[in-house]
C-alpha cells in the first residue's frame, strides 16, 4: 500500500455558485454543459449538478458572461454563393454584380452558372415527362381556391414521388434533379383562363422549341414565359418579359433569408433536393418574407383606386401598420433589386400608372421618415401592370429562389452532415417533477 496521501478532490461549484461566476442564468449554465463547454457531475444524493470550479474560472477568462441570443442572430456559416455589400447597397452572386447580371443573362443561363461555375448560353431546362404529369394531376386535385404557393408545394412533392433516385445526393444527380424540378414546378400551375397559348410552356416551361438557340442572339425568356401565362392573361410584350426574366435572375439567392436557413437544415440532415425545395417553400410562405409583395400589390391596387397615396399611407400609419414595400434591413438606401427593376418597368408603357404610384408612395412616406424602396414593391408594380393576382409576386419570388436553395444545398451537402443543430435554451420548469393529472372530458 503506498504511503502517499490521497489527492485532494478539486474544488466544485453548485449550480448557482457556477452560475454567479459566469453571470449567467441556470438555464444558460446547461446550454453550455449541452454544447461541451462545460462539464458536469450529478450532485450527491441526485439533485442537481456540481461543476469544476476550475473549468467554471477558465470559461469566465474566455468571457462567456454574456447570454446566448437566442434570436439566432449569431448563426453564421461559410457561404460562397451570395455576398451583400450594405455600404453601397449592392450585391453579388460568386462575387459578380447580380444587376449586372440580371441586365444581360437570362434565368435558366444564371442558374447553371451559379451551380456550376459555367456559363452556358441559351441554357434551358426541360421538366421530364413523368414528373411534369405528376405535378399537374397532384396540382388539379386541390381546391379550387387554392394559391399558387399550395400548387407549387403539392407540385415538389409530387415530383419527388415520380423519381425514385431522389436520394442520389451526388452532385450531379443534384445537378439533374435541379434543371428538371424548376421547369416542373412551373408547367404544373395551371395556365390562366384566356392566357395566349404557348405549347413548349405547356409541355414544360422550357421555352419556345422554335427560338434560335445558335448563339447570343437567341431569346432568354423561355422559362419567363411560361410563367408569365400561368400568371395573367394578358399577352406579354418583350419589354415585360424582361421585367420578369430580370425579376427571375434578381431573386435567385439574398444571402442566409429564412427560407434559405430552412433549407440548408433540411439539406444538413441529407435531405433530398425536393425535400430541401419543400423546406424553402414552407418558410417562403410567410408575410414577412415570400408574401409581402403580396401586400404591396394590394396597396398599390388601392392607391390607384383611390388616386393617390395619401390617404391610403395614411391609413397604414393610423393602423399602426408599416407601409409595404418600403425599407430593408440589409440595406441604407434603395433596395438595387428594386432599382434594377424600376430602371425596366420605365420601359413597360403599361407600367406607368402603378410605378407612378410606387412612387407617390415613397415620396409621401419619406415626409415622415425615411423608407427608400424594397424589391416587394418593384414586384408589385409588375403584377398590377400587368393584371396579375395579387400572389403572382411570391409566385415569381418562389421559383426564382429555388435555384438559389440548390446552390446552398450543394454547399452543404458538402459539409459536415447535421451541423445546423443549435441548443435549445430551456425556461421551463425545473425537473423533476409530477406526473400531469388527467382532466376528466366533458
Amino acid at each position: 500500500m503506498s504511503d502517499q496521501p490521497a489527492a485532494a478532490e478539486p474544488r466544485r461549484l453548485t449550480t448557482r455558485e457556477a452560475a454567479d461566476r459566469l453571470g449567467v442564468k441556470p438555464e444558460t449554465l446547461y446550454a453550455y454543459v449541452s454544447r461541451g463547454q462545460l462539464g458536469s457531475r450529478r450532485a450527491p444524493g441526485g439533485r442537481g449538478s456540481t461543476f469544476d470550479a476550475a473549468e467554471v474560472e477558465a470559461l469566465a477568462a474566455r468571457g462567456t458572461r454574456r447570454e446566448p441570443q437566442p434570436s439566432g442572430a449569431d448563426l453564421a456559416f461559410r457561404t460562397g454563393v451570395t455576398l451583400i455589400d450594405p455600404d453601397a447597397d449592392r450585391y453579388y452572386f460568386r462575387g459578380v454584380d447580380a444587376t449586372e447580371l440580371a441586365g444581360r443573362y437570362g434565368y435558366e443561363e444564371v442558374a447553371e452558372w451559379l451551380w456550376t461555375g459555367t456559363l452556358r448560353p441559351g441554357t434551358r431546362f426541360t421538366a421530364p415527362p413523368e414528373a411534369l404529369a405528376a405535378g399537374q394531376r397532384a396540382v388539379a386535385a386541390l381546391p379550387a381556391h387554392s394559391t399558387a404557393m399550395d400548387r407549387l408545394r403539392a407540385a415538389a412533392v409530387a415530383a419527388s414521388a415520380a423519381d425514385p433516385l431522389r436520394f442520389d445526393l451526388s452532385p450531379d444527380a443534384v445537378l439533374g434533379t435541379a434543371r428538371a424540378l424548376i421547369p416542373t414546378l412551373v408547367g404544373s400551375l395551371p395556365p390562366v383562363a384566356g392566357a395566349p397559348g404557348d405549347a413548349a410552356a405547356e409541355a414544360g416551361a422550357a421555352g419556345d422549341a422554335e427560338n434560335d438557340r445558335d448563339g447570343a442572339d437567341s431569346d432568354r425568356t423561355g422559362l419567363a414565359r411560361g410563367l408569365w401565362r400561368r400568371l395573367t392573361a394578358r399577352t406579354p410584350d418583350d419589354s415585360s418579359l424582361a421585367v420578369l426574366e430580370a425579376a427571375l435572375v434578381l431573386l435567385i439567392d439574398h444571402d442566409l433569408a429564412a427560407s434559405t436557413l430552412a433549407a440548408r437544415v433540411a439539406a444538413s440532415a441529407r435531405a433530398h433536393p425536393y425535400a430541401v425545395v419543400s423546406a424553402g417553400l414552407g418558410a417562403l410562405e410567410g408575410p414577412l418574407h415570400g408574401a409581402a409583395s403580396g401586400l404591396a400589390h394590394r396597396m398599390l391596387a388601392e392607391v390607384l383606386e383611390r388616386g393617390g397615396a395619401a390617404p391610403v399611407v395614411a391609413d397604414h400609419l393610423r393602423a399602426g401598420r408599416r407601409v409595404p414595400g418600403l425599407g430593408h434591413r440589409l440595406y441604407r438606401g434603395e433596395d438595387p433589386r428594386a432599382a434594377a427593376l424600376f430602371a425596366l418597368l420605365d420601359r413597360v408603357p403599361a407600367a406607368g400608372p402603378a410605378l407612378a404610384a410606387a412612387r407617390d408612395v415613397v415620396t409621401t412616406t419619406a415626409r415622415h421618415t425615411e423608407l427608400h424602396a424594397n424589391v416587394d414593391l418593384a414586384l408589385a408594380v409588375l403584377s398590377v401592370a400587368s393584371g396579375m393576382r395579387a400572389e403572382a409576386g411570391e409566385a415569381v419570388f418562389a421559383v426564382a429562389r429555388t435555384a438559389g436553395w440548390i446552390a446552398h444545398a450543394l454547399e452543404e451537402y458538402a459539409e459536415r452532415p447535421l451541423r445546423l443543430r443549435p441548443s435549445g435554451h430551456y425556461n421551463g420548469p425545473r425537473p423533476p417533477r409530477a406526473l400531469p393529472l388527467p382532466v376528466p372530458l366533458a
